[in-house]
């Protein structure tokens, strides 16, 4: 074990632990409940927007240190973010997590990093994926929605 790990470790633990995502949105002008069959994991994602960008992001429900780690981060690093920003996003920790693929994420997500360990666990990408998972679920739906531009 290196300094690496201890430190991916303790922001995985930090965000499990965090309770300032940790909430419903009574306002939310989207959300999607995910949930994960195999495990348990059984999360909902609250997203409030204001034309193209996500001003508001949290999440509830329950599941293991991963999944909810995971969610917190999520929510940290879409606060302002475009909608396309977020799909971005998307496809980034899902290459990281499935593909393994060496992560770049921009400012202010670096801290997606720490999952990246998940990927040599296969039975747990699954958890480590189920809120990014439903946030595309919410990203189908804002994108088949019609414009008001």
């Amino acid at each position: 074990m290196n300094l690496g790990d201890d430190l991916y470790r303790e922001i995985i633990l930090d965000n499990y632990k965090s309770t300032e995502n940790r909430k419903s949105l009574d306002d939310a002008t989207f959300s999607q409940e995910g949930f994960n069959p195999s495990c348990g994991d059984d999360v909902t994602l609250y997203l409030k927007t204001d034309g193209d960008t996500i001003t508001d992001v949290t999440y509830d429900g329950m599941g293991c240190s991963i999944c909810l780690a995971s969610a917190n981060m999520l929510c940290n690093s879409l606060k302002g973010a475009t909608v396309a920003q977020a799909e971005d996003l998307i496809g980034r920790v899902k290459a990281m997590l499935v593909n393994q693929e060496q992560p770049d994420f921009p400012d202010g997500a670096e801290d997606l990093e720490a999952i990246a360990g998940v990927s040599k666990f296969p039975v747990r990408v699954k958890c480590a994926l189920l809120s990014w998972n439903t946030l595309h679920q919410i990203v189908q739906e804002i994108k088949s929605k019609p414009s008001d531009r």
